[in-house]
């Protein structure tokens, strides 16, 4: 089971007069889950940028799991499924989350060899968003 949030159509970046269209269109980026993570564990993990297509609003989600071998296996199936929602994504980064349920921590950390590094910054953000009663902290050491 993973854990979600979303968060509303305010915090999304917009830039410019919106048509009609990509108004519905952002409407319908509010509604992904900013983050969806693995329950328990230690996982990897990517930062992802998903953005309406030719338009001018996104948002940066999270996605993490341990069926993931690689962070490119989470991209692969995080990309079709943006895609049907009419968006495109962007990996804009990885790393590792420790996720302890029991204590309730989150720890960010590591990086992405496919992808880089992702701003663990932004990524302990949106997981703040999802797990507000967690102590998450976040390391730049590849451990």
């Amino acid at each position: 089971m993973l854990s979600v949030v979303s968060r509303p159509l305010s915090s999304l970046r917009v830039s410019g007069a919106l048509p009609k269209a990509t108004v519905a269109m952002a409407d319908a980026l509010a509604k992904i889950p900013d983050v969806e993570i693995d329950p328990e564990g230690t996982f990897k993990y990517i930062l992802v940028r998903v953005a309406v297509k030719d338009g001018g609003v996104h948002k940066d989600i999270v996605r993490g799991t341990k069926s993931a071998e690689y962070h490119n296996h989470i991209f692969e199936k995080v990309s079709p499924a943006m895609e049907a929602l009419g968006m495109e994504c962007k990996c804009l980064g990885g790393g590792k989350i420790e996720h302890n349920s029991q204590d309730k921590k989150l720890r960010v950390f590591g990086e992405s060899t496919a992808f880089g590094k992702a701003d663990h910054s932004v990524s302990v953000e949106k997981l703040k968003t999802a797990f507000r009663n967690y102590e998450i902290t976040f390391s730049d050491d590849k451990k």
